[in-house]
C-alpha cells in the first residue's frame, strides 16, 4: 500500500485533526475515569472540563496564543499538565511530584 504524498498544508491539517481527535478523546477518559471511581472533582475541574471540551469542538483547540503550545496541539501546555492532574486525582494518585530513592521505592 502506497502513502499518499501530500502538501505541506494538507499534512498540517492532518496533523491539528489527529490532535484535535487525540485531545476529545483524553478529556472524556477523564471525565469517564473520574465518574467510574466517584472522584470528588471541584467545581472548577468541572467547569475545566466542560469549557476546554466545548472549545476544542468548535475551534480545534483550546487555546490562542501560540506560544502557549505547538503548532497543531489542540491543548495548551498547561491544560495539558492540569488534564494530567484530573486523571491522577481520579486514579487516587497523589497530586505533584514523586521522588524516588536509588532502589525504586518512593520517598
Amino acid at each position: 500500500m502506497k502513502a499518499k504524498l501530500r502538501t505541506r498544508s494538507e499534512q498540517r491539517e492532518a496533523d491539528r485533526a489527529r490532535a484535535r481527535r487525540a485531545a476529545l478523546k483524553a478529556l472524556k477518559k477523564a471525565r469517564t475515569a473520574a465518574e467510574a471511581t466517584d472522584a470528588k472533582l471541584s467545581d472548577w475541574e468541572g467547569e475545566f472540563l466542560g469549557s476546554v471540551e466545548g472549545r476544542v469542538e468548535r475551534y480545534g483547540r483550546a487555546f490562542r496564543d501560540p506560544e502557549k503550545g505547538g503548532p497543531t496541539a489542540a491543548l495548551s501546555m498547561l491544560q495539558a499538565q492540569k488534564l494530567k492532574e484530573i486523571v491522577g486525582k481520579a486514579k487516587g494518585k497523589k497530586p505533584g511530584f514523586q521522588r524516588k530513592s536509588r532502589f525504586g521505592q518512593t520517598i
